[in-house]
Parts: C-alpha cells; structure tokens; sequence
C-alpha cells in the first residue's frame, strides 16, 4: 500500500510540474485544485504595452550578484525621504527567508542582522544599523562613510575586503513631492541630516533654511514650492548623485543648469552600478528582481498600497505642472529608471522562461515512465 502511495505522489508532483512550467490548463482533472499559478503572470501582462526608450548594455540589464550572507558582503540601503523606504526597509529586517533571521524585538526600532555563526551584519539600513552614516544619508554620504563604519564594528583582527552591494527605492517625483509637503506640513524637519560632501557639512549660505523656528508646520504647498532651497525639489537625483562634481552645495562653482546636467548624469550612472533598485509604483517587480538579484526570498508578498496622505490631496493641473517643473531633473532620472527596471524585470523573466523550458523534455520523460512503471505495477 506505501508503494502505490509513493509512486502517485511522485505522479502528483512531476506532472504539476510540467503543468507549472508549461502554463497549461488542460490535463488531468484531478490536477487543477493542485496547480499553482506563477505569481508574476499578471506582472508580465502589465508590460504588454512597455515600449523601451534607452538603451542599456547586457551587463545593465542582468543584474545577479553572488551575495554570501556567510561572508563578508553587506547589503547597503541608501532611504530616499517619502519613496516607501520605510516599507521596504522593514521587509528587509522582517520579511526574507534566512538561515538566521533579524532579531526583531516591540518597541524597539532596530533589529540585530547577524549572519550565521556570527556576530556580524550584513545589512547597513535604519532599521539595523540606525542612521550610522547620518540621518538619510545619501550616496555621497554613504559611499564615503560605510566602510569605516563597518570596520568600526569589527573585532580588532585584521579586517575583511567587503562587498558593499547598494541598494534603494525610487518614487514618482510630483507623488512623492507632495509626500514630503505633507509630511514636513505635519511638523516633521530633517535637521539632523549632516549633508557631509568633502569631509564637511554646508555652511548656512550654501544651505540656506527655507523656514525659521523649530519646523515648518503649517505651510502651504505654495510656500513649500515658493523656497528656492528647499531640498525637497529633485531631492531624488541629488541623494543618488556624486556631490563632489559639482562643488559639494557651493552653487557658485557653475550655472545651475550645467550643475543639475551634471548631477542627473552621476545619478544615473550611479543607479546603473547600484546591485538593485526598486520603483514603489511597482511593488510586486520590485519583490521579484530583489529576490533574483540576491537569491534571497521574502515571506510575506509585497503589497500596492496607492491610498496614501500623497494621493488623498487633490491638486490643480496647474500646480502638477508647477512640481514637474521644479523637480525637472527627478522626472528625467524616474523615467531613466522606470525604464531601466522595466526592462530588467523583461529580461529576468524571459531568462527565467527559457530555463523552464528546457526542464520540460526531460519533465516529461520522467513523468511517463513514472506513470508507466505505476499502470504496470498497479496490475500486478
């Protein structure tokens, strides 16, 4: 009796399967209960009518890097103000499958990231690190000041040549604009950010404050947008850009039109070069080309939540038109970056095909003489 039960759950299995990688719908009825479908199915079809617009190189489009959670790579999140990193960051600590998971405990902000059979981390974020580096600190910050940070927490032993792979969550700019708007609306200020570029903060005359008193609560969105200091316009470029290319936050060094060429640039190619980006419009390929980049697989699925304070503040066409126009080089660098990862996710799931298929002749071979050696047992 354990015989036959064997051979039909190998049955069961092998042609679910084929089932699986095919996309079939047919077959056996006692298999349509069992199938599962592929998660992503939906995601592809959203792309049917993508057209790409850049052209990027095969090593651009093919993003797998080979991280070893048991050895000295550490995963660095550079949390742009207002793009869901709060989310993603707690999926980071909270959420992923590990041989040893983080160490989450109420009431306390960060957990303990170890790796196995260390006490190491291998994730830098606010979530595990804290802010290490500086209140949202962005990637000339981080770049300059993560690896003394880490060494910092080693034993004193000879220290390891680490991997830093980067990584971040980007935003439409005129939503997560008004995000912010609401957010500093409410009382919120980032003071405590440093802004270090060169080895030092800005002076009050490189950045001015566009408010006196403790914060800005209170402030209309036409206020908000009437300060040409304000760190909110293309907030998004600036934080992914080399800073020090363009003088650090002294404007005088070039026009600003030949400074934000420069700066959209390095932030560009800075994005390129990081392990990963995600978009937060696009919650589930943003789970997916995590997961494939690392190897590593979340729990729970990633959720899109479109009902935030941003979205609940109904605007003027005219006003739109006033915030795309003030945050000019993030909605260049979004739709870059929407198309980067767009055709990211196209390339990964076309890999992904292609490997399916080629398991199915053999799916099939063995599923036959399974089934085979069952009907000639079975009548025995």
């Amino acid at each position: 009796m354990h015989k036959f039960a064997v051979i039909g759950s190998l049955k069961f299995y092998l042609i679910l399967i084929v089932h699986k990688l095919t996309g079939s719908r047919g077959g056996d009825s006692e298999l349509q209960d069992g199938l599962q479908k592929d998660p992503y199915i939906a995601e592809d079809g959203a792309l049917a009518r993508f057209v790409p617009r850049f052209n990027f190189t095969k090593e651009d489009l093919n993003r797998v890097v080979d991280f070893n959670i048991k050895g000295d790579d550490v995963i660095v999140f550079l949390h742009i103000q207002k793009t869901g990193g709060t989310t993603f960051g707690r999926h980071l600590v909270r959420n992923i499958q590990l041989e040893r998971p983080c160490e989450c405990h109420a009431g306390q902000k960060k957990c303990t990231c170890f790796r196995p059979g260390k006490k190491e981390t291998w994730l830098f974020s606010r979530f595990s690190t804290g802010w290490s580096c500086g209140l949202h600190a962005d990637w000339t910050e981080l770049t300059s000041c993560v690896p003394s940070r880490m060494d910092s927490r080693e034993a004193p032993r000879s220290l390891p040549s680490r991997n830093y792979y980067y990584i971040t969550i980007l935003r439409d700019p005129v939503s997560r604009y008004l995000s912010e708007w609401r957010h500093v609306q409410r009382g919120a200020t980032w003071k405590a950010s440093l802004h270090v570029c060169d080895g030092r903060s800005p002076t009050l005359s490189e950045l001015p404050n566009c408010y006196s008193g403790d914060d800005w609560s209170g402030c209309s969105l036409q206020e908000f947008m009437d300060c040409p200091y304000n760190l909110a316009n293309n907030r998004q470029t600036r934080m992914l850009a080399d800073l020090s290319l363009v003088g650090c936050y002294n404007v005088s060094t070039m026009s600003e039109e030949d400074r934000w060429a420069v700066l959209l640039e390095s932030a560009k190619r800075n994005l390129r070069g990081m392990a990963f980006f995600g978009l937060t419009e696009y919650q589930r390929k943003t789970q997916y080309l995590f997961e494939r980049t690392f190897n590593l697989e979340f729990i729970a699925p990633f959720t899109q939540l479109n009902g935030t304070r941003a979205s609940s503040v109904e605007v003027p066409t005219e006003t739109q038109c006033r915030i795309r126009q003030l945050n000019q080089w993030d909605v260049e660098l979004y739709e870059y970056a929407r198309d980067l990862f767009l055709q990211r996710f196209q390339v990964a799931r076309q890999q992904e095909r292609r490997r399916q298929l080629k398991l199915i002749p053999w799916l099939r071979k063995v599923t036959s003489q399974h089934l085979t050696k069952s009907r000639s047992l079975s009548r025995r």
